[in-house]
This record gives C-alpha cells, sequence and structure tokens, in this order.
C-alpha cells in the first residue's frame, strides 16, 4: 500500500488531505455555480475540489460571466435606445427599462454560464 496510512480502531484509514488552493474572491455568479455544482453535479464538484482546482475554476466562471453580463446589458442598451439623457428626462422610465435588461441579461448569463 502506498502513501500514508493511519490505524483507527480496527480500521486503517488513508491520511488524505486537500492541496492548497489560492484564495480568490468569489462573486455572486461565482456563488449560484458552485450551489449548482453540490446539487447536480457532484461528481465534477468532488474531482475540482479534491484537485485544489474548485476556488480557481469558481473565479473564472465568475470573471466570465460577469464579463457577459456587462456586455449583454450595454448591447441591450444601445438597442433599446438608453441613454443617459432618458436617466435625466424620466428616471423612473430609465430605472424600469434597466431593470428590465438586468433581469433579461441575468436569464441568459444563467442559461449559457451558470447553469450549463
Amino acid at each position: 500500500m502506498g502513501g500514508r496510512y493511519e490505524k483507527q480502531g480496527d480500521y486503517i484509514l488513508p491520511c488524505l488531505t486537500v492541496p492548497p488552493e489560492k484564495e480568490q474572491p468569489i462573486g455572486v455568479f461565482g456563488q449560484r455555480h458552485l450551489r449548482y455544482l453540490r446539487e447536480y453535479r457532484k461528481v465534477t464538484y468532488t474531482n475540482l475540489l479534491t484537485s485544489g482546482r474548485l476556488g480557481a475554476y469558481l473565479a473564472q466562471i465568475d470573471r466570465q460571466a460577469q464579463e457577459r453580463f456587462e456586455r449583454l446589458i450595454e448591447g441591450m442598451k444601445q438597442a433599446q435606445g438608453i441613454t443617459e439623457q432618458l436617466k435625466a428626462e424620466n428616471a423612473l422610465e430609465w430605472t424600469e427599462r434597466m431593470n428590465n435588461i438586468r433581469a433579461c441579461a441575468m436569464e441568459i448569463v444563467n442559461e449559457e454560464i451558470i447553469y450549463a
């Protein structure tokens, strides 16, 4: 038998440790993807966790989703003609339209990246 083992009672158990991982900030998209992995992709979650790559993977997903979210919002704003002038003239309509755009962009990011 390779590796280190220790005896606990009548059993000989391997001494397993998870490799150290560099702490990386994980935003809301990364946290959502983590929850998705834990619930629906348990093997992938376990493989990433035990290999020490989970934090880097989630940080990458978070960056990718955030960038896609921002690009979608800018594209939709231009397509719908939402400008700073509208914000100055009719703040309520601007807020309503921006909330709609954010909801649409969030749905797209969730479908393409978070829950894929």
